[in-house]
């Protein structure tokens, strides 16, 4: 699939304060010589910081790297993690359609989104708060179906359980992620099977739900001087 930047772009990019210190202590993991190995890395937190991957990005990190711009460009292009276009500014949702998830009503999830957000992927809601995606597999097919938001999963979907996930978002909540329907993580429907000593002494969350509610960072941009969502995750 060809992907091609966005027709439109931002004047310039730059790392703030807090993700250049970041940027520079990625950099020295690698050998003299070889610091353009960072490059997924630094475009990734790029992304974090502005929600979407633009081309002043992707030169500033370039540049930073000391490599070709279209070295960085092909890498960007190549990696679907890469949002080349601009994203909801509350949050950009990706819905998982491979095989488990589609079985399971993933295409359900999806007129969700074309009613709730807008009829195509890639385009921003009227209001600029979402977008969306089908993606391929998200690895978490135990949970089917599920949608990826921000930085977490929303797992063990219903049409009516989306729906309220979405509204909440849209009020300002950060709905608690994983398992919608009361599991744990990903274990049967009915109930652990074995290694029940483990049910008796665990966490309140499983260990993804527990850190997205420590950290807080659902939909936030890492190191940006703007806040996006500072409302605690909603239990």
């Amino acid at each position: 699939m060809l992907r091609r930047l966005h027709h439109l772009q931002p004047e310039s990019f730059s790392f703030s304060k807090k993700n250049l210190v970041w940027a520079k202590e990625q950099i020295k993991k690698y050998p003299e010589g070889r610091e353009a190995s960072a490059i997924i890395p630094l475009l990734w937190r790029a992304q974090e910081q502005e929600g979407w991957l633009t081309r002043p990005a992707i030169e500033y990190v370039s540049e930073l790297l000391n490599m070709a711009y279209i070295r960085a460009l092909e890498v960007a292009s190549f990696y679907f993690m890469f949002q080349l276009q601009p994203v909801g500014e509350v949050a950009h949702v990706q819905v998982c359609g491979t095989t488990s998830c589609m079985i399971c009503g993933a295409e359900d999830l999806a007129e969700v989104c074309k009613k709730f957000i807008s009829e195509n992927e890639h385009e921003i809601s009227k209001d600029g708060k979402f977008s969306w995606e089908e993606v391929e597999c998200l690895g978490a097919c135990s949970n089917a179906p599920m949608v990826q938001i921000g930085k977490d999963f929303y797992e063990d979907l219903t049409v009516d359980k989306f729906e309220k996930i979405l509204k909440d978002f849209d009020k300002g909540l950060v709905p608690e992620p994983g398992p919608q329907n009361g599991r744990y993580a990903a274990e049967p429907l009915a109930g652990l099977t074995s290694l029940h000593v483990h049910e008796a002494n665990r966490l309140d969350h499983n260990a993804s739900v527990g850190l997205a509610i420590e950290l807080k960072d659902t939909i936030e941009r890492i190191g940006s001087d703007k806040k996006i969502n500072s409302k605690k995750v909603k239990k």
